[in-house]
């Protein structure tokens, strides 16, 4: 009985805490808090209103999948990702999602192009309306679903974590405007799905990583501590 009663209460505070994880990704992910930026504990702990034990464990865990570091005596902060890195990310991304592809193809069904280009349309407004966070959810989304095509949930996982680290990395180098990936790059992916065309597919799949390194400026500036109360406001994470 006594370790039911564990399990269970370890299972709650899981459940508890995902929200606050969900938030600081995601506001990761979308840039709202760049490269560099510090996560203080009592800052943090006093806008989502729970303990400093609470939101350490959460950035723990998001120092497991390498989106923030901690460091002794300085704490946390979003995580930088090195030049060679970046390539790096970049590189395994088009070896996994090109291998892929073949399988992609032999699972395409119609409302699958119709949710990709759905998911295209969705990014296109974003960009137009100058809405970056956005933009950036699309993009990915839209490389997450076409992989997910295949049925594979471990790549599936796998590149959903390294779409997520591939943002860190557009933040930290990119060029201030730039916003995920390019619109018209997923549109002329979508047209080869649509003809099946392999070797077109693939082709064009590893230009358009190419171009992203390409892109990237390998610049940055130093460390910024964000309003996390601006940041979360709307994030509907309870106090």
């Amino acid at each position: 009985m006594k370790s039911e009663v564990t399990l269970r209460t370890a299972s709650d505070l899981a459940d508890k805490d995902e929200p606050i994880y969900q938030a600081l990704m995601n506001a990761i992910v979308e840039h709202q808090l760049p490269p560099g930026s510090k996560l203080p504990e009592e800052a943090l702990s006093a806008v989502f209103g729970i303990s400093r034990t609470g939101i350490r464990k959460v950035l723990q865990r998001l120092a497991a999948v390498q989106m923030v570091t901690l460091t002794p005596k300085r704490g946390a902060q979003v995580a930088t990702p090195a030049v060679d890195e970046a390539r790096e990310i970049f590189a395994t991304r088009s070896l996994l999602e090109c291998a892929n592809l073949p399988a992609v193809l032999a699972h395409l069904q119609p409302p699958h192009l119709v949710a990709l280009d759905k998911l295209i349309r969705q990014e296109q407004r974003a960009h137009d309306a100058h809405d970056g966070a956005a933009a950036i959810r699309c993009s990915a989304a839209f490389h997450i679903q076409l992989q997910a095509i295949a049925g594979n949930q471990v790549l599936t996982d796998l590149v959903t974590r390294l779409s997520q680290r591939s943002s860190l990395v557009i933040a930290a180098w990119g060029a201030p405007w730039q916003q995920g990936c390019r619109c018209h790059d997923h549109e002329q992916l979508l047209t080869l799905l649509r003809k099946k065309a392999l070797p077109a597919l693939t082709d064009t799949l590893q230009q358009h990583f190419s171009h992203i390194v390409a892109s990237l400026r390998f610049e940055r500036d130093g460390d910024t501590l964000p309003d996390f109360d601006r940041i979360f406001a709307s994030q509907g994470a309870a106090k």
